[in-house]
């Protein structure tokens, strides 16, 4: 009665029919999901570009990351039920969250250790360090407040506001989807910026910065409306019970494990010398649910990937959309906004739609269809990976080399290749690359190295004299790119077959101001992920069509598949999530017992993380070449994961908990009552027994 007292004094302050007190925690949520989601959209590229790790490398630190984050509710759940209470537990926690970004907002800072001042970091162990441990720091933060603070507002509701109760839930939906989409379309703008003291690099520091600066509104906001809280006192968690029964249901029947004793109905029976029967009961009804659940995790092993392989894949992409140019990372956006978009058009129309056809389209049938559009979604992703591995140049094996000529010369030089033909080079031409199989019994005059491209640059004046003095004068090689460049960036060569220096200016890079007042003015556009050779002849005059005597050599051509080619797969994987994420989430809730609805969504989360390892485990064991091959090989386990979870969901009966709850209680009256009974008829008994014998007593007293 008191404590009743208490929660309705602090929810006296009502504004529109609501607590005051849930409009601090929606704000703190919005925040917070900006901040984590902000963060996470960078991070794989920050891995890739700033810490120069490979794809590989990058993929599986994300995916432990992501893991992290759906194991510590676990531990956030069990913290703030049985010690903390769940507003020390967001408190304390989201302050080691803030601590994380700004660990990750510093590491990013490349001056910090850029002593030559180059725009490289000179001692990067420090910030590989300091990012992994503010990591671990926002998985703890992030994953511990995870089951706290919506369970939080849900408390500052008192029991006549259930419409505002479910009113609240779904604005809290909203803003996590809100802060995802703001922040994936944000923080991608501030990496594409350059920022630093001494030398100007891409700007992770901001990206990662502007997070952990919504963090620390998240808190602010969430301690400004600490008095007008209602905060209960932790009650125990069920979680420990329930496994602390499960452990002693499985040491008993170890115990018992001799034919001497009669075998139960459940190996859950086993803890009914210890436990109550209706917990036992409730536990076998969770355990029913989490069976179905074993499948799952190869579903999140797919979805989780969109931040991780599919950012890497949009950097081979062209991210022109008219005068809009989309960064790799911000096609990220499009998840909330299908999220945003398909969850009402399913629930108002879609499932209607299909219950009037006659189609009995249940929970578990949703979340089959939800993993094989999943797997549709990677069969997308590798179409659109084949499209851009037919733009990619011919690179050299690791058995071949390949060697591209170039006639800096006023006139035509034929050259003589041992193995090749005898090709004719008119006066500032470029010769298409040519293929030399490395072999160890040949004798080489140029020395080609393997797996390597280069260009061999013949002078404009060639004389024996000269080449026998100073060959290697006037034959000079440079090594070619091997790759694309990385994050859609161009790479520019100039070769100056002039008699003087050049001096060249570009509008992204400063190379030197032209001496004098002769220029000549060049424009192209360069896309995304090429690379050019721009030759300048010994013929070159400056004046009004000096850009015409320019040679361009295309070394490898700009990204042509569009990211809109994107745009499938990731509606696809959206349509899946709501199927199946949504829809499981629903059919968790209607399943669990009153009191272990937790321990399902618990279990659910865990799923996720799971999955995430399997990322981990499936990309190293398998370690294919080719990408495509790699999500054809995911959706091909997850459509045999389908498979399986069909065949499960066709065996699953659908419970009542609570109907089946009630009537346990009724039985347990029940039997309760007839015991009652039969003490009071054995009492009965006695007395009258006792009567008789005092008549008997009586009368032998009175003859």
């Amino acid at each position: 009665k008191l404590c009743q007292d208490i929660k309705l004094s602090y929810l006296s302050k009502d504004v529109c029919g609501y607590p005051l007190s849930i409009f601090f925690i929606v704000v703190n949520e919005f925040c917070e999901r900006f901040s984590y989601y902000g963060m996470r959209a960078v991070l794989v590229l920050y891995f890739k570009y700033f810490l120069q790790w490979d794809e590989d490398l990058a993929t599986s630190i994300y995916h432990t990351f992501v893991a992290l984050c759906y194991l510590t509710p676990i531990l956030g759940a069990i913290v703030a039920d049985s010690w903390l209470g769940k507003f020390k537990t967001i408190i304390y926690l989201s302050i080691v969250y803030t601590i994380g970004q700004v660990a990750m907002a510093v590491s990013a800072v490349h001056d910090i250790t850029d002593s030559n001042r180059d725009g490289t970091p000179d001692n990067m162990t420090f910030h590989v360090v300091l990012s992994m441990v503010g990591l671990f720091l926002i998985a703890l933060g992030t994953g511990g407040i995870k089951p706290c603070v919506a369970a939080f507002g849900g408390d500052q509701f008192s029991e006549h506001q259930d419409k505002q109760r479910r009113t609240f839930f779904s604005v809290f939906y909203l803003c996590i989807n809100g802060g995802s989409l703001l922040s994936t379309i944000i923080t991608p703008i501030l990496r594409g910026q350059e920022c630093g003291i001494y030398s100007q690099q891409k700007c992770y520091s901001l990206a990662f910065g502007v997070p952990a600066a919504l963090m620390v509104v998240a808190l602010v906001v969430f301690i400004v409306g600490s008095g007008m809280y209602y905060k209960a006192e932790p009650e125990g968690n069920i979680m420990l019970d329930v496994c602390k029964c499960i452990g002693f249901a499985i040491k008993n029947r170890y115990r018992h494990r001799s034919k001497q004793y009669p075998k139960r109905q459940h190996w859950m029976d086993w803890a009914e010398e210890k436990y109550d029967k209706l917990l036992i009961a409730q536990i076998k009804m969770v355990l029913k649910v989490l069976f179905l659940y074993i499948p799952l995790p190869m579903f999140w092993t797919l979805f989780d990937q969109k931040g991780s392989r599919w950012t890497l894949q949009a950097t081979t992409m062209n991210g022109y959309f008219g005068q809009l140019v989309i960064q790799p990372d911000q096609m990220q956006t499009f998840n909330p906004i299908l999220i945003l978009t398909l969850v009402p058009i399913m629930d108002s129309v879609i499932y209607p739609l299909i219950k009037k056809c006659g189609f009995n389209f249940t929970p578990l049938k949703r979340m089959t269809v939800g993993m094989f559009l999943a797997a549709m979604a990677f069969v997308c992703a590798a179409l659109v990976q084949v499209e851009i591995d037919k733009t990619l140049p011919v690179f050299p094996s690791a058995s071949q080399s390949q060697l591209k000529l170039l006639n800096m010369g006023s006139s035509a030089v034929t050259v003589n290749l041992t193995g090749n033909e005898s090709l004719t080079l008119n006066a500032a031409q470029v010769c298409r690359l040519i293929y030399n199989t490395m072999r160890p019994e040949m004798t080489q005059i140029i020395f080609l190295e393997k797996k390597s491209r280069q260009t061999l640059l013949i002078p404009s004046v060639i004389s024996d004299e000269w080449l026998l003095v100073i060959c290697n004068v006037i034959f000079s090689q440079t090594k070619d790119l091997t790759s694309k460049p990385e994050q859609g960036n161009n790479e520019i060569r100039f070769v100056n077959g002039m008699n003087m220096p050049v001096n060249v200016t570009t509008s992204a890079v400063d190379l030197g101001l032209i001496d004098g007042s002769q220029s000549c003015e060049y424009i192209k556009d360069f896309g995304f992920g090429s690379s050019y050779t721009f030759f300048i002849p010994s013929t070159f005059v400056f004046g009004p069509n000096c850009q015409d005597s320019i040679t361009v050599v295309e070394d490898i051509e700009p990204n042509s598949v569009h990211m809109a080619l994107q745009i499938p797969q990731y509606f696809f994987i959206t349509a899946g999530e709501v199927m199946f994420s949504v829809t499981g989430l629903e059919f968790s809730y209607s399943q669990a017992p009153s009191n272990m609805k937790a321990v399902l969504q618990a279990g659910w989360l865990f799923t996720v993380a799971v999955g995430n390892f399997i990322v981990l485990i499936v990309a190293e064991i398998a370690k294919l070449p080719n990408k495509w091959a790699e999500y054809v090989l995911f959706a091909s386990l997850l459509v045999l994961v389908c498979i399986i979870f069909s065949i499960m969901a066709y065996f699953y009966t659908y419970i009542d908990p609570s109907e089946i709850e009630v009537q346990f209680r009724k039985k347990v009256d029940d039997d309760e009552d007839d015991k009652d009974k039969q003490q009071k008829a054995e009492i009965e008994m006695v007395r009258r027994d006792s009567a008789e014998s005092y008549d008997d007593n009586y009368k032998q007293s009175k003859m």
